[in-house]
């Protein structure tokens, strides 16, 4: 079965549970936007996603991209599909309307791009940079640059990439070779190799615009000495830039994307942003992607749900324990679905999906405030909320992606291991997405190591507390959540003092304080789905799957930290008291 979206499930999180409609309509931009315009937009969309992206996936998995002589053939229907896509105006749903965008609120890119990627992981990856180009070059590109570019990858006329990684700097980006040299007319040319670059080279799109972090001559060694440069695949005058792709990786999954190995041979480019300053000018492209692949593990995982549970509805194995369910009639073996078992996989995942999304729905609603909010200090908060949960997000979803699937895999039995049911493509494109755009590690120690601890806690606390006073504690399920939060914040200013004594700690523990993060989160998340539906019986056993299977999880890696942290103040003491100490000659 292909994927279908379910804009029902999207239009219960966005108005019930997050006031989507009332918060985007104190933003001056989205006034008009109304609760009957966003239902429009989410029918249009799921009847795209269902009808012309997800019957050319698996298409997309089985020939995938050909490569020969530097060009790439796309798989069959994508061309086609990406048109359409152009065609119907959905790239870079938000962007202003002054660039060619539709100027629609951020939160509904969200959920386009969460179902494309379920749909079609493969061609998703084609146009999940365009919202992060336009972003970087709307921010810091000059204004001859937004000229040439702003509207054509605004409106998807040309794909862009982002050419970070180099054979010898991968996650250290500090040692980027690539070379720029400024020339006489304004321009750059850059010379070196990239690898592993999505879309580097395609027959989507007549141009593609590489944003290429490089070093002009004489800049200063590490992150601190790169520049970005705009280097486009095409040149104004319509020649073709020396820019080559060598190869395309055979890869694990996402065989529909190919990804590149770059050279560029003094390619001519136009500096993005100030010299020395390509860091802080890309990172507001991958901020927008790491949410972007935060919301692509949400989609896989939908998908895989989707995939099992349809399988479970429909597949008979043997007797139910247990009181003879009605859907037995006269069958000699029940549902699978019927089995504890397996709906205890199904019940799980769906538990990780809805709470999920509540979460990168609210993300991307911040978003739209941080940027239009007329209030200085709800434009603050919001960005420290999205600063704070964009690495959560981006790590723990893409981990239940890869491992939820294998659990829906398993839903199939020896069925789910061959091609002929389709879940074995998603386990596969799923995995990636732990790795890229900063792998999960890295993600981790971003949040405690530089976002949590240079405040001991301050900005988490802050974020934390925003939550706790959106529950009333009055009903149980809040008080847990509230609990739960409290305890959080106080396990941050615990690691910020057993940090002073040993400072490697937090490198030790940050992957156990993301996840049990992400945990507190989902707990707030489902507090509020169920105080919206009390009397939904599927969301009900979600969420009784969710406190019963993945929230003892919070005592487990809260135990963890606690007794590292207490292992650094026992040996701290101990050197203390040890003879000589503190003693000098």
């Amino acid at each position: 079965m292909d994927y279908q979206p379910r804009p029902d499930d999207i239009r219960f999180l966005l108005n019930a549970v997050l006031d989507a409609p009332a918060r985007l309509a104190a933003l001056a931009p989205f006034a008009e936007v109304d609760e009957a315009l966003q239902s429009q937009v989410l029918e249009e969309a799921g009847r795209f996603v269902g009808e012309v992206v997800a019957p050319i996936n698996r298409g997309g998995d089985e020939i995938g991209c050909r490569f020969s002589d530097g060009d790439v053939v796309s798989p069959p229907g994508f061309r086609d599909a990406y048109q359409a896509f152009v065609d119907g105006g959905w790239p870079a749903l938000s962007a202003a309307q002054e660039d060619g965008g539709q100027g629609l609120p951020a939160v509904l890119e969200a959920v386009l791009y969460e179902w494309l990627a379920a749909a079609n992981h493969g061609l998703t990856m084609a146009p999940g940079l365009l919202h992060g180009a336009y972003a970087c070059l709307k921010h810091h590109g000059s204004e001859e640059l937004k000229q040439r570019y702003l509207q054509k990858i605004a409106t998807g006329e040309w794909l862009a990439t982002m050419c970070l990684t180099e054979a010898h700097a991968g996650s250290d980006l500090g040692q980027v070779r690539t070379r720029a040299v400024p020339q006489a007319d304004g321009s750059l040319r850059v010379s070196g190799s990239k690898i592993f670059i999505s879309g580097g080279e395609h027959d989507l799109t007549q141009n593609i615009v590489h944003l290429v972090l490089c070093r002009l001559p004489d800049a200063p060694a590490g992150p601190k000495g790169l520049s970005l440069a705009l280097v486009p695949k095409l040149l104004p005058d319509g020649t073709r830039n020396a820019v080559h792709c060598e190869r395309i990786e055979e890869k694990m999954g996402l065989h529909g994307s190919p990804t590149c190995s770059m050279r560029f041979d003094e390619a001519t480019g136009w500096l993005v942003g100030e010299p020395g300053r390509g860091l802080a000018a890309m990172f507001v492209m991958m901020n927008s992607a790491r949410l972007h692949v935060a919301l692509q593990g949400i989609g896989l995982l939908d998908a895989a749900w989707q995939k099992a549970d349809a399988y479970a509805a429909e597949r008979r194995q043997m007797r139910a324990p247990g009181p003879v369910p009605a859907s037995r009639g006269g069958e000699s073996a029940d549902l699978i679905a019927e089995h504890p078992a397996v709906r205890r996989i199904l019940d799980t995942q769906r538990a990780w999906i809805d709470g999920a999304r509540a979460i990168a729905y609210r993300s991307a609603l911040m978003l739209d405030v941080a940027e239009h909010d007329a209030d200085p200090k709800a434009r603050e908060r919001a960005q420290r909320w999205c600063s704070l949960v964009t690495p959560v997000l981006k790590a723990a979803c893409t981990h239940q992606a890869f491992h939820g699937a294998s659990e829906c895999l398993q839903v199939f039995g020896g069925h789910g291991y061959v091609r002929e049911w389709g879940i074995e493509q998603i386990v596969r494109d799923s995995r990636v997405t732990m790795i890229y755009e900063g792998t999960n590690e890295i993600q981790a120690i971003d949040l405690l190591v530089r976002k949590v601890l240079p405040d001991a806690g301050a900005a988490m606390s802050a974020v934390l507390l925003e939550l706790r006073d959106t529950l009333d504690a009055s009903r149980e399920a809040d008080a847990d959540v509230q609990r739960r939060l409290a305890q959080l914040r106080y396990m941050g200013t615990t690691i910020a003092m057993a940090a002073h004594a040993n400072p490697v700690l937090p490198y030790e523990v940050a992957d156990d304080y993301l996840r049990v993060t992400m945990l507190a989160l989902m707990a707030w998340a489902w507090a509020r789905i169920e105080a919206a539906a009390p009397q939904d019986a599927a969301r009900a056993r979600a969420g009784a799957a969710f406190r019963r299977w993945v929230l003892p999880e919070f005592e487990m890696r809260m135990g963890i930290i606690k007794r590292s942290c207490e292992t650094v103040a026992l040996t701290h003491a101990a050197q203390a008291a040890a003879p000589g100490a503190g003693v000098s000659n």
